[in-house]
């Protein structure tokens, strides 16, 4: 038996998991904006804001309920600044402190890609627009990217380092929690773009990515349940059911309304993302209280 039974959990519960899914959600949501800044035509423009938009406001609520579940939430800059200093403070050999900065930094070039997008569209200075087009701009974006990249990714890693069942009994939390959370941006999106103005073209190419995402981390989370071993039988429970059902609602079966667009007319596509994301959601909620409750 894994020794990882025998350790104390943590005790995160909803404020922890829902900055799961809103750090998720920040960083996809600017990966997929860079991708269409640097990779796709002049229409795919406004799907680009429309990412920016997301990442911002995402990332800003994802910092809020990580430091309303701290025991002294007024304390959260402790974790910055050395209070008896007054100098920045970074444990690079501590996976808080690493994220605490990854999540301010991140945030930090979120917001002046947010602003750029605000004055792409006209809603903000035109002064503000060299955040939008040219070397800055794309020096934030490639930042900015690696920013995401890592925050997507990290909430699963944190979860691997506090050595409880199921988080640190598989090296593939992080690659999980990171191709679930492009999935859930790309279904974001894809509500949103409807409202937003994006191209067909551009929706069309957001579909078939988050057609593939859906099959890659499907594939993961089957990979992230075989490589558990023995640790597996935390499943044989209500949480097992329930992985399951994350599974065919929140995979299976957007990835069956993708391949049948045509099955409940308009309303296929916003079906399947509706789906996907409240099944990224849900997946976040069983391996999180799952392990809590060993």
């Amino acid at each position: 038996m894994s020794d990882t039974f025998f350790t104390a959990p943590p005790h995160w519960q909803w404020l922890v998991i829902l900055y799961f899914f809103f750090g998720g959600l920040a960083g996809g949501s600017y990966l997929i904006a860079v991708l269409a800044d640097f990779f796709g035509d002049a229409s795919d423009r406004v799907l680009a804001r429309l990412g920016y938009y997301v990442a911002m406001p995402a990332v800003g609520v994802g910092g809020l309920l990580l430091i309303g579940d701290l025991t002294r939430p007024e304390r959260f800059w402790h974790m910055l600044v050395m209070s008896e200093r007054g100098r920045p403070i970074l444990k690079y050999w501590s996976p808080m402190s690493v994220g605490s900065w990854g999540l301010l930094v991140f945030g930090g070039l979120a917001f002046l890609s947010f602003l750029g997008a605000l004055a792409e569209s006209g809603r903000a200075p035109a002064a503000l627009s060299v955040l939008r087009h040219g070397p800055l701009a794309r020096l934030i974006a490639v930042l900015g990217g690696l920013g995401a990249f890592f925050l997507a990714g990290y909430t699963g890693v944190l979860l691997a380092v506090t050595n409880r069942p199921v988080w640190s009994d598989t090296p593939l939390l992080g690659l999980l929690f990171l191709v679930s959370a492009n999935s859930i941006a790309a279904a974001a999106l894809i509500l949103l773009g409807r409202w937003q103005g994006v191209g067909s073209s551009s929706m069309a190419r957001l579909a078939r990515m988050d057609r593939w995402l859906i099959v890659l981390e499907l594939l993961v989370l089957i990979a992230f349940v075989a490589s558990l071993g023995p640790v597996a039988r935390v499943w044989v429970s209500a949480w097992g059911v329930l992985l399951v059902g994350v599974v065919l609602a929140g995979l299976v079966v957007p990835l069956a309304l993708h391949w049948r667009p045509g099955l409940f007319g308009s309303l296929t596509a916003p079906a399947a993302a509706v789906l996907v994301v409240v099944g990224g959601f849900m997946l976040r909620v069983v391996i999180v209280l799952a392990a809590e409750a060993v």
